[in-house]
């Protein structure tokens, strides 16, 4: 007896464990009676919220389900623009659930990577779209608002089978594809190239000139010095020359002699030095004994 008694209570303490479940705060619960979501008598989707609810043990099977917000944050994507000019999109959307039962029932049970799948590429498509109808300078230039609150109305439009609402999509970056970067990168480079070579030539003609110049006042500079010292020897040899005169005026004599005197000093300056004249020569007159 006392153990049919610890049996039933086990099993009455089981079928309370069953009968009950918790839904999180931020989630909601729905319950799959024989493979169907339960619905109300207005054939409503019954949303369990946050709280200890009842269920039918063993019969009743429940999902817990996220209600807020999601980010919806993956690879980028290779969009064509109306100039048929590729571009990598980088986006995220911004999504929730709206109808717990169509979600449940699109999604393959609720499986969040099923739900994310099929979201992106109705927003893919809506982005394509929009993107299809713009050039790349539309995009850039300042319609980019424009094109995500279109694709949004798009997206949100076709989500509806999902279950799903978007609350909000947006453009993070727009880059172009590797290959056209790298195009663009080469060009890019080469004109700056031909533009750094234009500007060297430029300096260099600039350099060339500068330097005539240069050469040119330094050959005048030059001039004009020569110039002025040959004007300023032939001063001086004029003053020279009339100093010496002025002297032999005074004294003609004394300035003989002197003049004589440096033509010894020149003449035997060297003691290898040989002299060949006569000597009743001149040019002994003041080296002879005078009484």
């Amino acid at each position: 007896m006392k153990n049919l008694i610890l049996i039933l209570a086990a099993v009455v303490a089981l079928l309370g464990y069953n009968s009950l479940f918790v839904v999180e705060e931020g989630t909601r619960g729905i319950v799959i009676q024989f493979g169907k979501v339960q619905r109300d008598d207005n054939q409503e989707t019954k949303v369990f919220e946050p709280g200890l609810h009842l269920k039918v043990p063993f019969f009743d099977r429940v999902k817990i389900l996220d209600a807020r917000v999601q980010t919806l944050d993956d690879a980028p994507d290779r969009f064509v623009t109306s100039e048929k000019k590729d571009l990598i999109v980088d986006s995220y959307v911004k999504w929730r659930i709206s109808d717990f039962a169509q979600y449940y029932l699109a999604t393959r049970g609720g499986v969040k990577a099923q739900a994310e799948a099929l979201l992106k590429q109705k927003v893919n498509n809506g982005l394509r779209s929009e993107f299809g109808t713009r050039t790349i300078s539309e995009i850039v230039s300042g319609e980019r608002s424009e094109l995500m609150d279109e694709a949004l109305e798009q997206s949100s439009q076709t989500s509806d089978d999902l279950g799903i609402e978007i609350v909000d999509v947006r453009v993070k970056q727009i880059n172009l594809p590797l290959e056209v970067s790298n195009s663009i990168f080469d060009r890019m480079r080469a004109e700056r190239t031909a533009v750094a070579k234009e500007h060297r030539s430029e300096g260099q003609e600039q350099a060339e000139i500068i330097r005539a110049d240069i050469d040119r006042r330094v050959t005048v500079m030059l001039a004009d010095a020569e110039r002025n010292a040959r004007q300023l020897r032939g001063e001086g040899d004029a003053t020279a020359a009339k100093i010496y005169a002025d002297t032999y005026n005074k004294n003609p004599e004394f300035y003989a002699f002197l003049r004589s005197m440096d033509a010894y000093k020149a003449s035997f300056s060297s003691k290898q030095d040989v002299l060949v004249v006569e000597p009743n020569n001149d040019f002994f007159k003041y080296m002879k004994n005078q009484n």
